[in-house]
């Protein structure tokens, strides 16, 4: 018995840290989940907006759930040819929209128009020369986006706000 009661403070001691460990992760997890996320942008198709090397994004979630993405935003979006990558890109149209685009960039001026159907987004890379987009694989269900891209936070000479604006 009297084993017990020494043992009793470090019991309660331990049950009181482990809950506010429990209790942290599942604030990150519910954080991560419906308020914001990190990514990382690496990759030569939304240059000059994303390093090619790679930035630290954060991405809003929000906006995607209340359907307030519009064209311009910068959205990550699980990629449809493999649904273990999530890739960055930017909204060229949404469901209704008439979108034009360079059937192949690199050799020709040859355009398309597309209406994009219900349920979906247009999305494209700001480097229309070397990227895998909706040129390539069509317009994207609105449920593969993940997020909306407002930040760039790493490496420090990168940090910037993201918008709608693409030069």
């Amino acid at each position: 018995m009297q084993t017990l009661r020494q043992i009793t403070p470090f019991a309660k001691e331990a049950l009181q840290q482990t809950l506010r460990v429990t209790k942290f992760f599942c604030f990150l997890h519910v954080t991560n989940t419906y308020i914001c996320t990190f990514a990382w942008g690496i990759g030569p198709s939304m240059l000059p907006t994303i390093n090619l090397y790679g930035n630290l994004l954060l991405a809003e979630r929000i906006s995607i759930r209340l359907g307030k993405v519009g064209p311009g935003d910068v959205v990550l979006v699980r990629s449809p040819e493999n649904p273990r990558l999530i890739v960055t890109k930017r909204v060229k149209g949404l469901e209704g929209d008439n979108v034009a685009y360079l059937v192949n960039p690199k050799n020709s001026d040859e355009e398309k128009t597309v209406i994009v159907p219900k349920g979906h987004v247009w999305i494209e890379g700001d480097n229309k020369y070397n990227t895998r987009d909706s040129r390539k694989f069509g317009p994207v269900p609105y449920a593969h986006l993940q997020g909306r891209v407002f930040c760039v936070l790493w490496p420090p000479e990168d940090i910037k706000s993201i918008g709608k604006d693409f030069q």
